[in-house]
């Protein structure tokens, strides 16, 4: 099944709201969680949901990501276990698109072929591998590209003019535009940088630009969602599921993970609803 190019849905849908992405990381706090938290997701508002895939060494992500990889991997979670889960929520859910965020050594490990056969099946959007640059993916674009899928791609304050050219030739869904130098939930955001960033990166890039990594709050979603195409948040998310399950009994973990993680998402929502971007 090729993917039907939800993600250009997901933004047209918007209109000139920045469009809303939650990371999650897949088997964290478990399978079931995260089944559940795609679905409560999208109904708290997400436009598009990202799904981490776990990975050993998640050199681009922070401390409380990290912990969410590691108690997904303890828990028996790999790229095989993701796509079942795509699939399953595809079985209730065929609007919201899914992107996944992951790893060069998962994809390599099945063979770039077969995942990118899997995850059309599976009815993935889109698939931002970390340590894949432009310049590397060549034949996997048109693998994915074949079966609907979108290749994301990530810029930094530190991208050339030359790397924004690159990736806007190549892209398609949206790129996202990490905010900070670091790693995820690192730093305090500098709103006017990121504007200029954005503007200089949408010369050379015709598709939606999200902007993600330090947005920890309403207030600052709503600054970004001024400037971007698309508000993207992790780990704020997977912090407050951690504070919020913590000492709770195993068959309580779940339903406490997921009311957290999409009240909090709906107070995002509400305040992405009161802005305008006069740039999209």
């Amino acid at each position: 099944m090729m993917a039907l190019k939800r993600i250009d849905n997901a933004f047209a849908k918007a209109g000139q709201r920045a469009a809303l992405i939650p990371y999650i990381t897949t088997g964290d706090p478990s399978p079931q969680a995260t089944l559940a938290l795609m679905h409560s997701l999208a109904e708290a508002g997400a436009d598009i949901i990202e799904l981490g895939v776990p990975f050993s060494d998640p050199m681009a992500d922070g401390p409380v990501i990290q912990r969410a990889a590691e108690r997904a991997i303890a828990k028996g979670v790999g790229l095989p276990r993701v796509l079942e889960l795509v699939a399953e929520f595809r079985k209730l859910n065929n609007e919201t698109p899914v992107v996944l965020m992951g790893y060069a050594n998962p994809i390599e490990a099945m063979g770039r072929a077969i995942f990118a056969e899997k995850a059309g099946a599976a009815g993935v959007d889109g698939v931002l591998v970390v340590d894949y640059p432009p310049e590397e993916f060549d034949e996997f674009t048109g693998l994915l590209k074949a079966q609907g899928i979108s290749p994301i791609f990530l810029l930094a304050p530190t991208s050339t003019e030359e790397r924004i050219k690159t990736v806007g030739n190549i892209a398609e869904g949206y790129v996202y535009y990490v905010s900070l130098r670091g790693v995820t939930g690192s730093g305090a955001l500098d709103i006017e940088d990121v504007q200029q960033r954005v503007l200089a990166i949408k010369k050379h890039v015709k598709i939606p630009v999200g902007v993600g990594f330090g947005i920890r709050d309403a207030e600052s979603a709503a600054k970004i969602a001024q400037v971007a195409d698309a508000v993207v948040i992790g780990s704020k998310i997977i912090e407050t599921m951690e504070q919020a399950i913590v000492g709770k009994p195993e068959d309580q973990v779940t339903d406490v993970a997921v009311a957290s993680a999409s009240t909090w998402l709906k107070g995002v929502r509400e305040a992405l609803d009161k802005v305008q971007n006069k740039d999209k």
